[in-house]
């Protein structure tokens, strides 16, 4: 056998530079090309590179989203915690709006991930047409009882005088203009699951940019521009997200990488709707008892305080702001499972799962290090009252002690819903949520007088069961006989 001729050191070193110079180029191109959007077929490309293109837009889109909402809460905490409170208070029926949106998102992402997959471009399209019709339909008696009923909402909920004088015209603009966020929900959610993340992506950053923009000038005034106060925040919402839907039509219509609607295509298809609202249900179920439940656990905050409320609406925006990464790498885990089971092609579906579920608990990880280090500094960023402060670093801290479930349960979640199996996390949240979640926080922090903490810990040790018990059930397969 005659040996190979071995590079000399010059020669050696000039293969090392082109080896590693050759992974920085196509790094930079993959990069480039997940936030431009490809038209790559996910069924075929690489595994790898599938995730990357489609988590990379997605995460983002994501972080943009959690960037405002962690800013918006820094201006209206400049009002003080009675404004605070009146965000968190608001969110909690904003958050029922957004199972429903959720929900049917779950729904449109499958079936339009299904039907991409399976090379039905024109029953996609269909399909988000029918989607954006049942958007707008929702939408109509969450307006009328927002801006009819928002006092009467508030005082439900325990809100102290200054909100029940001032706040509720947050309550109006938000409810009352609640169609812009059920149509930026679902017109996203048709692009990622026809796979055209990227699209998703600028829509929020638009919308979200505008946002930031807009939100100190209409809550503080500036020149001309009157102080609105809390009032500005909701207004400047209302106008971005406004404006990022206007530009989900506008390319929706034009057309995208994988998916466009056309004219012809704009009427009622009783058919794929049913298929639709059949699919969604599991998804909006899965989500209000989820939403359903934090409304109860606000509740029993409120009964302990403003800065009960307060310190725990600050901490969530901090968590959902750190959970976004995360989220979007278990959207695109959803795409994936949709189009491969549409291609049949189960085992690359769950190869794909597991991916991304090491990845967001390597992420996870690392968030919950600074969750437990610093807790109250985040907590001050956004408030200088020493005991909102407090109540929100001890949520902070409890949250780090399992964090890296989070990282799990949403990829696994997401697997089921991709696959357009809506009702078997429903079962799930509903058990733990509402038959453990609950109680189990009302009894910590009312029976035995633990306080906030009480919630906290209650919160801890229901949503740590569920992302587990979640991840079993996910290995044991049965989703991928799901049809949509």
């Amino acid at each position: 056998m005659t040996a190979e001729p071995q590079p000399t050191a010059p020669e050696a070193a000039d293969v090392a530079t082109a080896d590693m110079a050759a992974p920085a180029r196509s790094l930079w191109r993959e990069l480039r090309d997940a936030i431009r959007g490809t038209n790559a077929d996910y069924t075929k490309i690489p595994l790898r590179r599938a995730v990357f293109l489609l988590a990379v837009p997605m995460v983002l889109e994501l972080v943009l989203e959690s960037t405002f909402a962690v800013v918006d809460i820094y201006f209206v905490g400049k009002l003080g915690s009675s404004a605070v409170a009146t965000v968190g208070l608001t969110e909690t029926f904003l958050f029922l709006l957004y199972a429903i949106a959720m929900g049917l998102a779950m729904a449109v992402t499958a079936v339009v991930a299904r039907r991409i997959g399976e090379h039905k471009r024109e029953e996609a399209a269909v399909t988000a047409v029918q989607a954006i019709f049942i958007a707008l339909l929702v939408s109509v008696p969450f307006a009328i009882a927002g801006i009819v009923f928002a006092q009467d909402l508030l005082r439900l909920m325990g809100a102290d005088a200054w909100t029940l004088e001032h706040g509720y015209r947050y309550m109006q603009w938000m409810l009352g203009g609640n169609a812009v966020i059920m149509l930026l929900f679902v017109i996203n959610a048709i692009y990622r699951g026809a796979g055209d993340a990227a699209i998703a992506m600028r829509v929020l950053w638009l919308a979200n940019g505008l946002n930031i923009v807009l939100d100190p000038i209409l809550i503080f005034g500036f020149g001309p521009i009157p102080a609105m106060g809390i009032e500005g925040a909701a207004i400047a919402t209302n106008i971005g997200r406004g404006a990022g839907v206007a530009m989900q039509l506008w390319i929706l219509f034009r057309g995208g990488e994988h998916i466009r609607v056309t004219v012809s295509q704009l009427a009622l298809s009783g058919a794929i709707l049913l298929n639709i609202v059949r699919t969604s249900l599991g998804g909006i179920g899965q989500m209000i008892v989820a939403m359903t439940s934090w409304i109860f656990l606000m509740r029993i905050l409120a009964s302990i305080g403003s800065e009960a409320v307060a310190g725990a609406t600050i901490a969530i925006r901090i968590m959902m702001f750190t959970l976004m990464p995360a989220w979007g790498m278990s959207n695109a885990a959803a795409t994936l499972v949709g189009q491969n089971l549409g291609a049949d092609q189960p085992e690359r579906a769950e190869a794909s799962v597991w991916r991304i579920g090491w990845y967001n608990m390597v992420f996870t990880l690392a968030v919950s290090v600074v969750f437990f280090l610093i807790p109250d500094r985040l907590i001050a960023i956004f408030t200088a009252d020493a005991q909102v402060i407090d109540i929100g670093g001890d949520w902070l801290r409890i949250l780090s002690y399992s964090y890296f479930v989070y990282g799990w349960w949403m990829v696994a979640v997401q697997a089921f819903n991709g696959a357009g199996d809506t009702v078997t996390p429903t079962k799930i949240n509903l058990v733990f949520f509402w038959l453990i979640q609950i109680p189990l926080s009302y009894v910590l922090a009312i029976t035995l007088d633990w306080q906030h903490s009480g919630v906290f810990w209650g919160v801890f040790v229901s949503e740590t069961a569920v992302g587990l018990f979640t991840l079993w059930l996910f290995s044991r397969g049965s989703w991928k006989t799901a049809k949509v």
